[in-house]
């Protein structure tokens, strides 16, 4: 009998007809309703279109889709390339498998598509996007509950997590009764604080353009390179004694960084130096630029 704790789902999926539908993908497609959504609203506050939203996603969720897909199996090739191996499972991303990374990367080709075809200003859209990103990935992070996924070493916490026997990231060896750290919920948390955040902060200050998606990389970088240290399912990928995960993470958070000095110090320099941040009534001693700057 499994211990008290965060019991892991007896199902990941269920059936209509002859298609089975799982969990991890409508987690998936919630999350890319929730961005959308705040997405479209925080547009429309600037003055852009937000309908034009639908027709950038159109080109970034497939987009994304795919690079978070190449991107897991290019880290974990043992798991799909070996003597015997069924080479259709390269491309079952309903049976979990997308890795967020690759996910950014692609998307963020597939947002600059979507900003041309529809002569969409590309900063204004991905500061927009920002915390609706990090909402839509914590959304996104119950899919791996479902799949009994994200979790890290053991723990007598009383939210650990159970894991079945049955499930293939059950470590060998341990006791049925094992709980783990729930890596997933941890990183759920984090983004959900993430997005708040910066909406916080864009209701209280005009925050620079280029300062959310900055915010966004940096945040989310942080928190995910510290969990990378903790998952016990890490990738088999392994650069200079350190996870390839782990230093995309750590990529992510100075490159964010370093988008939020930048946008400030152009801000400071389009302010001539009078502040940092104009005030939340939009108050400054010079007019300012029409550069769709997020609240």
């Amino acid at each position: 009998m499994l211990a008290a704790g965060i019991p892991s789902p007896p199902v990941n999926g269920f059936a209509i007809g002859p298609f089975e539908v799982h969990y991890y993908a409508l987690c998936i497609l919630v999350g890319v309703v929730i961005a959308s959504w705040v997405t479209t609203a925080r547009l429309r506050a600037v003055g852009i279109n937000g309908g034009t939203v639908i027709d950038i996603a159109i080109w970034a969720v497939p987009i994304a889709l795919v690079g978070g897909r190449l991107y897991h199996v290019f880290t974990h090739p043992g798991d799909y390339f070996f003597p015997g191996a069924n080479l259709w499972n390269v491309i079952a991303i309903w049976e979990g498998g997308l890795a967020i990374y690759g996910s950014i990367l692609a998307g963020v080709l597939g947002v600059w598509i979507g900003c041309r075809r529809t002569n969409t200003p590309f900063v204004a859209l991905v500061d927009a996007l920002a915390p609706g990103m990090l909402f839509a990935q914590a959304f996104g992070r119950l899919g791996n509950y479902f799949n009994q996924e994200l979790f890290g070493d053991r723990t007598t916490l009383p939210w650990g997590l159970q894991i079945h026997t049955s499930s293939p990231a059950f470590p060998a060896g341990l006791p049925a009764d094992t709980l783990f750290q729930p890596l997933f919920l941890y990183e759920l948390l984090w983004d959900a604080a993430g997005g708040a955040l910066i909406l916080l902060l864009g209701k209280r200050l005009r925050l620079p353009r280029g300062v959310p998606i900055g915010l966004y990389f940096l945040w989310y970088g942080a928190g995910r390179a510290y969990l990378e240290t903790q998952r016990l399912d890490p990738t088999e990928l392994v650069l200079a004694g350190m996870k390839f995960n782990t230093i995309a993470a750590i990529t992510s958070a100075l490159v964010g960084l370093v988008i939020v000095l930048l946008a400030v110090r152009r801000s400071r320099r389009l302010n001539d130096g009078s502040g940092l941040l104009i005030d939340a009534a939009g108050k400054s001693a010079k007019p300012q630029p029409a550069d769709h700057s997020l609240r």
